[in-house]
């Protein structure tokens, strides 16, 4: 991991052809501009998390479950009373 100093107004490049600039430097904060191709994909590292999050979710076995056809309540698993009033559980036999 490269650790810099940079003053407002001061960048850095990457790669002959990504450059970072600081805009601005706040309590707690600083304003970034980053020039790159647009072929470069550039993310918020929350945002990455909370999109790897998601693919992990889907990939549960509940998730899959519902792919599959197969809800929580199909398959027994829905306390009674969570089930909507007139909605047949199929869990019980009728």
């Amino acid at each position: 991991m490269l650790i810099l100093r940079r003053k407002s107004g001061e960048s850095i490049v990457i790669a002959d052809n990504i450059s970072v600039t600081v805009l601005d430097i706040n309590e707690g904060s600083v304003r970034l501009a980053i020039d790159a191709p647009k072929s470069i994909p550039i993310l918020r590292s929350e945002l990455l998390q909370a999109a790897d999050a998601n693919r992990d979710a889907a990939a549960s076995p509940a998730s899959l479950q519902l792919l599959a056809g197969q809800s929580a309540h199909a398959a027994g698993k829905v306390p009674p009373w969570a089930v909507r009033a007139g909605t047949p559980n199929p869990a019980e036999p009728e």
